[in-house]
């Protein structure tokens, strides 16, 4: 599950820390992704800094979800002769035959437009990839670096900016023999070879030319505090021009709309009725809130799976008869919970589905904007080709839901492999995800009509996750659904 993990979402710099997390919605009600990330390519020779000057961008942004994406991730892979040449100095990485630019091209693209991708891991000392790639997912701003990040005609399309390095030629000799030293353990000679022979005629024929297409050319590198200061003020500004809001435009939407057709409510039978009387009333501790609420969502996990596609199957018995039955057509569940109420429902998974894969998301109430932002992710990896149950113990608004659906259909989950499920919703969060979704299907055990000016369900059930885990959430937080009904 390690590949699909985010980095923990902190920036340690010489003077502080920096608390990345918590990105807002990027995509609008109809649930369609509305802003791409910001690109910021940096161009320069080797060692002239670039990587600084990113990592100084990035401070100096202070903003959430940033990603910075390496040229050098994208070298080919050697063939034997080629290996051969690269152990003697003499393959030119300098060249832009060395990159694997149609990758690199479709990585960034899909980056931009919010997908989740895979980034191959170089290793320069055997000059091929590794195994294990690396998993990239949620940027507000990307920031890619590398020697040739202008000098291919579709990579510049996707660039919003473009920033040119300009480093002194000595000091950049300097830099790479340093770094190839310590960091790639090559030797003197080698390295002032293959400078020469490559490095040097590479600059001059393809990087310096590029210049001319650079919006800012940043001299000095990281040191130039002007330059950077003019890069981040313009990044913040093209940011809120493309800020939206979605969940006021939720609690506005599709009122007196009929219930969708991929709804279903579980019947209300005397049992489900009764143990809603029970955990909806305040004065029910929290023993048996906890105790019937399990009940509830064992019903609601057995009731969902219904849904699932199955194929017709025979079977012989121990008499030696044969029971024409029904099992599942291949395909594997993966369980999604909305972090933290959504947790709860892991227990009633589990003990319907053996050996099933789980994966959290985090999504939380910015109390500035109002609006949900995603903090933390961990799926599965291949989680595209399962289906996958998302969980979450009530739904209001729906601006979670939608957050974690898109958050899925990001990772390439079929839509309509999707499906939701809640103990208990909100009219207006069926329509959300409905109207944003016509594919997912919607599971709950009720639903209520009314959502108040707090956006708490009414009559509803209070705060799940207090109620269920023996809380009070503190005033100045508040998490996915049920923390605020949201």
């Amino acid at each position: 599950m390690s590949q699909s993990k985010t980095e923990p979402p902190l920036l340690r710099t010489n003077k502080r820390t920096i608390y990345t997390a918590g990105r807002p919605p990027w995509y609008n009600v109809t649930g369609t992704t509305f802003k791409e990330a910001f690109v910021i390519g940096l161009c320069g020779g080797s060692a002239s800094g670039k990587t600084t000057v990113a990592n100084k961008i990035i401070e100096a942004l202070d903003v959430p979800w940033v990603v910075l994406l390496s040229m050098d991730s994208f070298y080919k892979v050697l063939n034997k002769e080629e290996q051969e040449l690269a152990a003697k100095n003499e393959y030119n990485f300098d060249h832009p035959d060395a990159f694997d630019f149609e990758l690199l091209v479709t990585v960034l693209r899909k980056l931009k437009k919010g997908k989740s991708i895979k980034v191959p891991v170089y290793d320069f000392t055997s000059h091929c990839r590794r195994k294990e790639w690396k998993t990239v997912y949620g940027a507000n701003v990307v920031i890619f670096e590398g020697i040739l990040a202008f000098a291919n005609k579709e990579l510049l399309k996707l660039l919003d900016m473009k920033v040119f390095v300009d480093t002194d030629s000595d000091i950049r000799l300097i830099r790479r023999l340093k770094r190839d030293i310590s960091h790639r353990g090559r030797d003197i000679s080698g390295i002032i070879k293959q400078y020469n022979k490559f490095v040097k005629p590479a600059f001059e024929q393809y990087i310096e030319p590029t210049v001319q297409v650079a919006d800012i050319v940043v001299p000095r590198g990281g040191e130039n505090f002007v330059a950077l200061d003019l890069i981040v003020q313009h990044v913040h500004s093209q940011l809120e021009k493309r800020e939206i809001t979605v969940r006021s435009a939720l609690a506005s939407a599709h009122q007196g709309q009929p219930l969708p057709t991929t709804l279903s409510v579980m019947e209300s039978t005397p049992q489900v009725r009764g143990m809603h009387t029970i955990i909806r009333n305040k004065e029910t501790n929290r023993d048996e809130f906890i105790f019937y609420s399990k009940r509830l969502m064992r019903l609601l996990i057995e009731h969902a799976l219904s849904f699932l596609p199955l194929k017709p199957v025979s079977v012989e018995t121990p008499q030696g008869g044969v029971y024409d039955g029904k099992r599942l057509g291949g395909q594997q569940i993966t369980g999604v919970s909305i972090l933290r109420a959504g947790e709860t429902m892991e227990q009633a998974l589990r003990a319907v589905c053996k050996d099933i894969r789980l994966g959290k998301i985090l999504i939380q109430t910015n109390h500035d904007t109002g609006e949900p932002e995603l903090h933390y992710l961990r799926l599965p990896k291949d989680i595209s080709e399962d289906y996958v149950i998302l969980m979450d113990s009530t739904v209001s608004t729906g601006a979670a839901a939608l957050m974690a659906v898109r958050v899925l259909l990001d990772h390439d989950v079929a839509e309509d492999k999707i499906f939701v499920l809640s103990l208990l919703m909100a009219e207006m969060g069926v329509h959300s995800v409905a109207y944003a979704f016509p594919k997912v299907r919607i599971i709950t055990t009720a639903v209520d009509k009314e959502v108040n000016e707090q956006f708490h369900i009414i009559p509803g059930i209070g705060n799940f996750g207090d109620r269920y885990f023996g809380t009070d959430a503190p005033s100045d937080w508040c998490e996915s659904d049920e923390g605020m009904d949201f």
